[in-house]
């Protein structure tokens, strides 16, 4: 019997003891849970801070190439008068392209699918200018400026500007930063 009060004895002791330890843990795990969650929040804040003019920077400057890409602002930014079909083609392909690649590295502040449909633009924009002059009767003697009407043709054709399904997508990952 004296072993069953010694054991009783014990078990009110340990037992108190047990519950509160248990309850001083749990309280401390849910005060470092919530320091670092608190942590977390601030980092995250802070790379937003830094990283938020990039990204935004970067989506002006995709907004730019597409603009400046867009057939009907190259065309009249490459003037054709005096040139060759051959030449004035070479010379889209060059300034879509150049521009493209000077742009290449915009593609790290944007989604994977923002950036598809700046690449789906441009290959649209060069498809359509290299089926506008293997359109013409006899490229090697026509003129730059039959190549630029024959450009203006097919988007007319089409319906469709090719950059602005691009530009929507610029558009609405602007938008979701905010």
């Amino acid at each position: 019997m004296n072993t069953t009060a010694y054991l009783f004895d014990l078990l009110k002791i340990i037992l108190p003891a047990l519950i509160v330890a248990g309850s001083i843990f749990y309280l401390i795990q849910q005060y470092l849970e919530k320091e670092q969650q608190r942590r977390l929040i601030e980092l995250r804040l802070e790379a937003t801070k830094t990283t938020l003019p990039l990204r935004l920077q970067a989506l002006e400057r995709v907004t730019l190439l597409l603009e400046r890409i867009t057939p009907n602002n190259i065309l009249i930014r490459l003037n054709s008068a005096g040139q060759t079909a051959p030449d004035y083609y070479r010379l889209l392909l060059q300034e879509i392209r150049a521009e493209y690649e000077h742009n290449l590295s915009q593609q790290l502040y944007m989604s994977p699918e923002t950036w598809a449909e700046v690449k789906s633009a441009k290959e649209h924009i060069l498809t359509v200018i290299n089926k506008s002059y293997q359109g013409l009767a006899q490229p090697q003697q026509a003129r730059g400026t039959e190549l630029a009407k024959r450009v203006l043709e097919t988007l007319i054709n089409e319906e469709a500007d090719p950059t602005e399904r691009a530009l929507h997508a610029v558009k609405r990952e602007a938008a979701g930063l905010f």
